[in-house]
């Protein structure tokens, strides 16, 4: 009876199984985010066609941000993202004491065993070196994938030897680095990482994040400059160095992320998901994760993306930040600017930022009142608005809150 007290208690605990965050950010005179012909990324929705910021552009921002609310002070090994991973791996061999021929030969066995590409081409030499696109591997899957190499080149010195050896043991070992903690790195275990190894292990993303983009038509214009030429000026003549154009946009953005607790802790600490807020599951289970998401909240609110920072200083927090939390599936605020909001304001109308506020207040109102109030929520705001159901928080009170939530299972 006890047990099935605890389980129903259990059940109607409100869990924080998906984290939402919305913000509002506001970029002037910048190239925040470039399309491949170098011009603001644009986005057509409703009746209007906005800027936009791409989700990888942002994404990126927040994993490589270096501050004290940084991923990677979290003590949780990171990861590299590139197309020269096995040249990294070869020079890693090579400074343990490996000859060049037999570091060759083990990157060769490690590509053409399709460790890091899908390419059918048996390839050697500096082709081998190479992967088709850019992959993600894990600090610590580096460093096993390299003493791999290292102890088999010391028992085997015959490049043939050592290549077979290394597809033999790559099929034994598949578990060990499959369960390596931590060993695809922080960024995959947030924002994914898919794999065609049949021995490194996939992981879906925990972290989802929109495009974000202008509450209201895109408000774009082309910078016309030149760039003056110091010898020629001090020699009396005119003249510039160069002439050149680039476009620049204004804009209040609306940006959405959601953050799939269950399956960051699966990530992070191997546990299955559904088992995140069983009452059998230690605390100690979901701390890494609260710490995560404490950090991600800051960094969403504080870290801006840019091109052209040399010349536009594209920096900016948030003016608004609304963190809901429950175990309803999520749903973004988005449709709240479906119609885009006017530039031009109205006599006695509010300004651009409050009106934006208050169109997302107003569908999450609407959203409630359809659906019923599933969420607890909290909100910073730079302006004095009322949220409905929600408790405004300074900055640390919202990330620390964002924490707690997690690490107590409840909200």
């Amino acid at each position: 009876l006890n047990r099935s007290k605890n389980i129903m208690e259990h059940d109607m605990t409100l869990l924080p199984h998906f984290i939402q965050i919305h913000t509002l950010h506001n970029y002037p005179a910048a190239l925040i985010n470039r399309d491949d012909a170098g011009l603001a990324k644009r986005l057509p929705m409703g009746d209007a066609v906005r800027t936009r910021i791409s989700s990888q552009c942002l994404k990126r921002h927040w994993r490589t941000a270096d501050d004290r609310f940084s991923l990677s002070s979290l003590g949780v090994p990171m990861a590299i993202r590139s197309r020269q991973t096995l040249e990294l791996i070869r020079d890693n061999i090579v400074e343990k004491g490996i000859n060049d021929e037999l570091a060759q030969a083990a990157v060769e066995a490690l590509r053409n065993n399709k460790l890091l590409d899908a390419s059918k081409k048996e390839l050697k030499g500096e082709d081998a070196l190479k992967t088709g696109q850019a992959i993600l591997l894990g600090k610590a899957e580096i460093d096993y994938l390299v003493r791999l190499c290292v102890d088999l080149a010391k028992e085997y010195t015959e490049s043939k030897a050592l290549k077979d050896a290394i597809k033999k043991t790559l099929k034994e070992k598949k578990k060990n680095i499959e369960t390596l903690k931590h060993a695809s790195g922080l960024e995959s275990a947030l924002f994914g990482r898919m794999v065609t190894s049949d021995v490194l292990a996939s992981r879906d993303a925990s972290i989802y994040v929109s495009h974000a983009f202008t509450v209201h038509e895109a408000q774009v214009e082309n910078d016309y400059f030149t760039v003056v030429d110091d010898l020629i000026q001090e020699a009396g003549e005119l003249g510039s160095a160069g002439i050149f154009d680039t476009e620049l946009a204004s804009g209040l953005y609306y940006g959405y992320v959601v953050v799939d607790v269950r399956q960051l802790v699966e990530n992070l600490e191997g546990i299955k998901g559904e088992k995140c807020f069983e009452p059998d599951t230690p605390a100690e289970k979901r701390e890494l994760s609260g710490q995560v998401v404490r950090n991600l909240l800051h960094l969403i609110a504080t870290v801006s993306p840019g091109a052209k920072k040399g010349s536009t200083a594209p920096f900016d927090w948030a003016k608004f930040v609304l963190v809901e939390a429950g175990d309803w599936q999520p749903r973004s605020l988005a449709a709240s600017f479906q119609d885009a909001l006017p530039l031009k304001r109205q006599e006695n109308d509010k300004g651009l930022r409050v009106r934006a506020i208050e169109r997302l207040t107003q569908e999450m109102a609407a959203m409630d009142e359809a659906y019923g109030a599933p969420s607890s929520r909290r909100y910073l705001s730079l302006d004095e608005i009322n949220v409905p159901g929600a408790k405004r928080v300074n900055l640390k009170d919202l990330t620390q809150w964002g924490e707690e939530i997690i690490h107590q299972g409840s909200c």
